[in-house]
């Protein structure tokens, strides 16, 4: 009996450790309940200019930029996170790649390197919630993370 409980207090801790905090599963709850900024750009109801678009998606250059050349593409259908993609978004999922090629070389990148970026979920700090790549370069952009993880 004692080996079960201490079985289901480390099941139970890892499933706690692997989750999102309430916190954060708060906030994306109350965003999902309300349009994404991303679907007034889509919409033209914002007059922010699209860069690129297709049947799939529209790209533009976000408020806060990252970098010299920072881009977002965003398909024009609202998918929350790249955990919610189904089969059936496959050309969604191309398009999306093909206008990061697309854009990098338009923007002069192609040649000097550039970052494609989907944040997914709490850990990788997705903040909107509507499936959306980062087109990122410029410059030189260093490592995607810290690099001081280790297996120790």
């Amino acid at each position: 009996m004692k080996k079960i409980k201490i079985l289901l207090l480390l099941v139970c801790g890892v499933a706690t450790a692997q989750a999102q905090t309430a916190d954060y599963e708060k906030q994306k709850s109350e965003k999902l309940k309300v349009p994404s900024p991303f679907e007034a750009i889509i919409s033209r109801q914002d007059n922010r200019e699209i860069v690129y678009q297709d049947d799939y998606v529209v790209a533009f250059v976000p408020i806060r930029k990252q970098a010299p050349v920072h881009l977002l593409i965003v398909p024009k259908k609202r998918v929350y996170t790249m955990n919610d993609v189904e089969d059936t978004d496959a050309a969604m999922l191309s398009s999306m790649m093909l206008a990061a090629k697309k854009l990098a070389k338009q923007y002069e990148v192609d040649k000097t390197g550039y970052r494609l970026v989907i944040n997914t979920n709490e850990n990788a700090n997705q903040t909107v919630f509507h499936l959306h790549m980062h087109v990122l370069g410029g410059m030189p952009l260093g490592p995607a993370v810290t690099q001081s993880y280790s297996e120790k």
